[in-house]
C-alpha cells in the first residue's frame, strides 16, 4: 500500500507523483476563478479609463475642411466696381491669434492661402471686389472697452465713393478675463454673479450702439458691419472648470446675456449683420467626442479651438472664414452694392 501514498491516478488514467506536494484540483479551480476575476476587474478598469480618456480628456482636431459649404457660383463674377474698404476690428479672433500667416479667417476671406482646399480655390473677396483695400485693427486680448477707446479712433472718415465692410468680434474677452485670478470687474468679469454683471451688460449694449454709430459715420457712402456673437467652448454644458479654469456658476447666464445684446444690436440696425459663430461652434468644444450630447456633430466630431480655449485652431479659422464669407455673399449681391 505504500506506493499509493506517492502515486494517484488522474482522470485520464495516467499517474502523477506525490499528491501531498501538489495543489488539489479544488484549490486549483479556486485560484483559476480568482485569477479570472482579477483579470476581469482589471479589464473593466482599463476600459473605463480608456473611455474616460476618449470621451472627457481627448479633444481630437481632425483634418481637412471645417464649417459650412460655400456656394462658389456666387463668386463667379464681380460684385461691384466700387472702391471697397475692408476693416477688421475687435479681439484676437479677428487678429488671428495662433494662426499661421495667411490662415486666419480674416486673411482667408481676402485671398486664398497657398494650401487652399480645392472647393474654395478662387472663392475669396479679392476675386469679386477688384477695388478692395484692407486693414486689420484687431488686437489680441482686447475687450469691448478697448475697441471703443483704441480702435475706433483709428478708423478714418472716407469719401462717399467708398463702401465700408467691417468685421467685428467683441465681448468675448469681457467675459473670460482675468480667468478668475482677480475679483470680477467690467471688462474682466470672470466669476461674476449675474446681479453684479447686469450694469456691465447694459454698458456693453450702449457701447455696441456707439460702435455702430461711429462706423456708420466713418463711411458716408454706406457700410455693412458683420458682427459675430460669442462662442462657447463648453458646448452648452457650462463646466468651464473641466478646462482647468475656476468654476463659474452663473457664467452661462452672463454669456447668454451678452449674446442677446449682440443679436438685438443686429436686429436694431439694418447695416449690422449677425454672424452666428456660437451656433456653428457648438459640438466642437471640450465635449466634442461625447456622442450623447445634444450638440454632438457626428459629421465632424472634432475640436475647433486653440489650446488657450479662447481662439480657434486652424480648422476653426476655416469654419469662421466660411461663416463670414457666406454672410457677406448673402448681403453683397451685385444688386445691393452697385
Amino acid at each position: 500500500m505504500i506506493p499509493f501514498l506517492f502515486r494517484w491516478r488522474d482522470e485520464s488514467g495516467g499517474r502523477r507523483s506525490n499528491p501531498a506536494l501538489m495543489t488539489p484540483p479544488t484549490n486549483r479551480r479556486r485560484w483559476a476563478r480568482f485569477a479570472a476575476g482579477t483579470l476581469g476587474v482589471a479589464a473593466v478598469v482599463m476600459l473605463a479609463a480608456l473611455a474616460y480618456w476618449h470621451f472627457w480628456l481627448r479633444w481630437p482636431t481632425g483634418t481637412g475642411p471645417a464649417g459650412p459649404p460655400v456656394d462658389r457660383t456666387a463668386f463667379a463674377r464681380m460684385w461691384t466696381s466700387r472702391e471697397v474698404f475692408l476693416v477688421g476690428m475687435g479681439d484676437s479672433i479677428t487678429a488671428g491669434f495662433g494662426a499661421r500667416p495667411g490662415y486666419s479667417y480674416f486673411e482667408r476671406l481676402v485671398r486664398n492661402p497657398p494650401e487652399e482646399f480645392g472647393e474654395l480655390q478662387g472663392v475669396c473677396l479679392s476675386r469679386v471686389l477688384p477695388k478692395l483695400r484692407v486693414t486689420n485693427l484687431a488686437v489680441n486680448g482686447s475687450t469691448s472697452l478697448h475697441h471703443v477707446r483704441s480702435q475706433l479712433p483709428k478708423l478714418q472718415r472716407h469719401t462717399t465713393n467708398v463702401l465700408g465692410l467691417v468685421l467685428l468680434t467683441t465681448g468675448g474677452n469681457d467675459l473670460i478675463h482675468n480667468y478668475g485670478r482677480t475679483p470680477p470687474v467690467e471688462g474682466a468679469m470672470y466669476g461674476a454673479t449675474l446681479a453684479a454683471a447686469r450694469p456691465w451688460i447694459e454698458n456693453f449694449r450702449l457701447r455696441l450702439d456707439g460702435v455702430v454709430a461711429a462706423i456708420t459715420n466713418a463711411f458716408p457712402g454706406g457700410c455693412h458691419i458683420f458682427l459675430a456673437n460669442i462662442y462657447d467652448p463648453t458646448d452648452g454644458v457650462g463646466d468651464i472648470h473641466r478646462a482647468r479654469l475656476p468654476r463659474w456658476p452663473e457664467g452661462m447666464e452672463i454669456h447668454a446675456a451678452y449674446n442677446r445684446v449682440i443679436a438685438e444690436c443686429a436686429a436694431r440696425h439694418s447695416r449690422v449683420h449677425l454672424v452666428d459663430i456660437h451656433a456653428a461652434f457648438l459640438g466642437h468644444g471640450i465635449h466634442c467626442a461625447q456622442f450623447w450630447r445634444p450638440f454632438y456633430q457626428s459629421g465632424d466630431p472634432h475640436y475647433w479651438y486653440h489650446a488657450n480655449l479662447e481662439d480657434p485652431n486652424e480648422r476653426g479659422y476655416d469654419a469662421l472664414r466660411r461663416l463670414f464669407l457666406n454672410e457677406i455673399a448673402r448681403v453683397l449681391q451685385p444688386a445691393a452694392v452697385d
